[in-house]
């Protein structure tokens, strides 16, 4: 009874409280430029829920319940995620009070943006939209990182051309052959606990590994922070994703990554931002380069943002960095004293960032690391993932293995295979042993000073004894760059984070991705093999994961009910030491009076509508009946890097990798209906502006990948996701059947060129539906003041209509004006 009373109270707390408002102070650094700001319409949770009597008199003179029922008057009124928390310190121009949360779009001055070698394509629109000058030096770092092994005169040449922009502009620039540029962002504090950086890289989700939130943009949004400090965003669904137990021996973050992409392979984190949490005993087993493996990888996983708590453990990692620095001093190429200092430490973690109590999340996954073993990725997919065991036993042989990338090319990573070579010199006369006969085993360093410290503990030294090429410390294979890349017909093993086919070689080449002591072991032995140094528990019965917390309701209740009954406690007491386990109960009675998310609002509000955007689109629904269209079946690749492409040859070739029907069957003014996951694959720009060359004004789709959605704004096409559109038009053009059929999508040749481009997924089709493209005669106005999307299915058919986001009026504007790079042209015209 007390605490179906608790539970009832709390959820009245949090009701109550949702509705006040208070005044955040923000850290962003002043610009000339400001991308405009929005405002939605106040749509308070719980405004119009009836307020529960907030307790019983005998229980606040009950001791043990009034210390806990005061400590619930405390909670945060509007409880936000670790994420919502970062973009919140770096969001400018929002409303007075408004308090970010996931969906809302926000515009933002990241604490850092880095290039790499596409840093001239980002100069060469930054000097188109008429900007001369980067607005603030502090917050760029430019690298060369990926194709440094090519000493043509044509690269050279483009690096000669960054390094002098550089130069000139007065920002921080790093040479071929220094490090990866995410692993200097993490090294030399760039990617700083509780900030949030960018880099026009998919793999920017690195950053998480340290605290900070990292997410790519594409080049596009680089010129614009370049010219003006600010890029927008949408915050995208949070994941809350609970480790439980500890890694075993012989067991690494790789391990973690890896059977996280291959456990849960049915987009579950797609376009989510993930959190990472667990006990304190849980995330001390996950040391800070295991964890920036794992925040690496997200982004194959499918996740915008892989975030991991500010705690002990990275706090002794910063501490070491530190006392580092002050000994060591910076030198021509570091600067990490002025970047680490435990002054600067003390700051952070007298009041570090942290997830409210009661910050709602999309979904909820766990992974209980003590049941995991060493797994791989492959071949050519990181969906698929296979205990290791597994694959020893088939006796795959291998013809290349690879220690590098930025995942796991840090000095732990080479101590880890250079250990699997020391452990066999021990049954070999104390000499290294040779990788097999037939393997070449290729290593380059993260960074010059990773190499470093290999070298100066010898295990750089092991390597090469071993029969290791050392590679410059840069990307290299990892993206099909330089030496040693996979022939036809070979298979490789490697450290790095992708294996889609053809990315690290011949696309008739298998890849296999695993932790580096694997791969050094299956180097070693000449096949897909063990370091040995796992031992699968007795009474092992698989790996234990799922959706939730992972923890059983029976131990919740057994907890609950054991601290209410024996322990009497204070104030600061009872909030430390019981309020944590009222969480979940908590949760759960919120989730079941009211659906996250949802929101007691006039279905008539109108939203502001800027001069050049219009008030309503509608036209005929031409429909794609398919689901992952990546984008070089909406502009092939072969195009893509053509110059001088028109516009009409745009129109003309627009979709016809996944339907050559689609240009005479679509007409100007259609607005294109397409399945789920619609422009995955590469950042090209084209696959946004092909459409808009079709003269298509909008793009309704189940769900869309995150990188065509920016694509689609930054080049003012308009886009809508409305599942159950979707969902209709299958039930009424499949005749209503529900069963499939599975084909395999041929990927196209062209697709090779595009180095971010992953294979097209198998493809399930209504056993009904024939046509690729269809007319439908069905009507669609959306109707952008009431955020709501009309639906006349056919003459004589049903008429419906579903509210869908609100458009701010920051998106509308760039819209309206054309692009961004247009609207940050009319910015700095107007500021001369």
């Amino acid at each position: 009874m007390v605490l179906r009373l608790l539970t009832l109270h709390s959820r009245a707390l949090v009701k109550s409280q949702s509705s006040l408002r208070y005044c955040i102070s923000f850290s962003s650094q002043k610009s000339s430029f400001i991308l405009p700001s929005f405002s939605k319409h106040s749509n308070t949770f719980f405004t119009n829920c009836p307020q529960l009597q907030h307790v019983y008199h005998a229980q606040m003179e009950d001791p043990s319940t009034a210390a806990i029922l005061s400590s619930l008057e405390t909670l945060t009124p509007v409880p936000q995620t670790l994420t919502e928390k970062i973009v919140q310190q770096h969001s400018v121009g929002l409303p007075k009070d408004k308090l970010v949360k996931s969906g809302d779009y926000v515009t933002l001055a990241p604490y850092r943006c880095m290039t790499h070698d596409n840093s001239w394509p980002v100069a060469t629109k930054f000097l188109s939209i008429g900007a001369s000058e980067i607005n603030n030096k502090k917050q760029i770092v430019m690298t060369l990182d990926h194709d440094v092994q090519n000493q043509t005169e044509a690269n050279l040449n483009k690096y000669r051309q960054i390094e002098e922009f550089a130069r000139t502009q007065g920002v921080v620039f790093y040479p071929a052959g220094r490090g990866i540029g995410h692993q200097i962002m993490v090294e030399e504090g760039y990617a700083w606990p509780g900030t949030l950086a960018v880099a026009s890289d998919s793999h920017s989700n690195m950053y998480g590994g340290v605290g900070c939130l990292g997410t790519p943009v594409v080049r596009t949004d680089a010129a614009s922070i370049w010219a003006t400090s600010r890029t927008w965003w949408q915050i995208p669904p949070i994941c809350k994703v609970t480790f439980i137990g500890t890694l075993p021996q012989g067991v690494t973050g790789k391990d973690v990554i890896v059977a996280l992409c291959g456990l849960f392979a049915n987009d579950e984190v797609l376009n989510h931002a993930i959190e990472f949490t667990g006990s304190d005993v849980s995330m001390k087993s996950l040391a800070i380069d295991d964890r920036l493996a794992i925040a690496n990888m997200t982004t194959e996983w499918g996740a915008l943002t892989g975030l991991f708590p500010i705690d002990e453990t990275l706090q002794r990692w910063l501490r070491y960095k530190a006392t580092e620095a002050a000994l060591y001093g910076d030198s021509p190429d570091r600067k990490t004293r002025s970047q680490f200092s435990h002054q600067r430490l003390d700051e952070l973690f007298d009041n570090p960032l942290a997830a409210d109590r009661g910050a709602q999340y999309s979904k909820h996954l766990h992974l209980d690391l003590s049941t995991l073993s060493p797994y791989v990725s492959g071949p050519n997919s990181v969906k698929v993932a296979t205990p290791l065991a597994d694959l020893a036993a088939q006796n795959i042989k291998i013809d290349k293995a690879y220690l590098v990338s930025c995942t796991n090319s840090r000095a732990s990573d080479l101590a880890a295979a250079a250990q699997v070579f020391k452990d066999a010199a021990e049954a070999n006369g104390a000499r290294i042993p040779k990788v097999a006969k037939g393997v070449e085993l290729f290593i380059a360093a993260a960074s010059a000073p990773e190499q470093a410290a290999a070298e100066a503990s010898g295990d750089w030294q092991a390597l090469l004894q071993a029969g290791a090429q050392p590679l410059p410390a840069g990307c290299g294979p990892c993206i099909g760059l330089g030496t040693g890349l996979l022939e036809p017909g070979e298979v490789g093993i490697s450290a790095s984070n992708r294996n889609f086919k053809g990315r690290m070689g011949s696309t008739d080449a298998k890849a296999y991705l695993a932790s580096p002591e694997v791969v050094a072991a299956s180097a070693l032995h000449g096949k897909i093999a063990s370091s040995g140094r796992y031992e699968q528990p007795q009474g092992w019965s698989g790996v234990i994961r799922g959706e939730g917390d992972g923890i059983k309701r029976e131990r919740k209740m057994a907890s609950m009910e054991e601290a209410l009954e024996k322990v009497v406690l204070t104030r600061e007491e009872g909030f430390e030491k019981v309020i944590a386990q009222l969480d979940d109960i908590v949760a759960e009675a919120e989730k079941n009076d009211v659906e996250p998310g949802s929101r007691y609002e006039d279905d008539d509000h109108l939203i502001e509508v800027l001069p050049g955007f219009p008030e309503r689109v509608e036209g005929e629904i031409v429909f794609c009946d398919a689901d992952n269209i990546n984008t070089d079946g909406i502009y092939p690749g072969k195009y893509t890097y053509q110059d001088g492409v028109t516009a009409a040859k745009m129109a003309e070739v627009c979709m016809s990798n996944y339907d050559p029907a689609f240009a005479s069957t679509a007409r100007e003014s259609d607005i294109l209906v397409a399945g789920f996951n619609f422009g995955c694959g590469s950042s090209r720009e084209q696959a946004a502006t092909a459409i808009l060359a079709k003269k298509i004004p909008l793009v309704i789709a189940g769900s869309f990948g995150n990188i065509f959605s920016r694509n689609s704004i930054n080049n003012a096409l308009m886009g809508v996701e409305v599942p159950k559109l979707v969902q209709r038009l299958r039930e009424t053009f499949s005749g209503m059947k529900t069963e499939g059929s599975q084909r395999n999508i041929t990927e196209p040749s062209q697709n090779s060129q595009s180095l971010d481009s992953p294979p097209p997924s198998t493809q399930t089709s209504p056993v009904e539906e024939r046509l690729l493209t269809r007319r439908t005669g069905w009507k669609l106005v959306w109707d952008v003041q009431r955020s709501k999307v009309e639906v006349q299915e056919g003459e004589n058919g049903p008429k419906w209509s579903q509210k869908v986001g609100e458009l701010p009026p920051n998106v509308q504007e760039i819209i309206a004006t054309g692009g961004l790079e247009k609207w940050v042209k009319k910015q700095i015209a107007n500021h001369i």
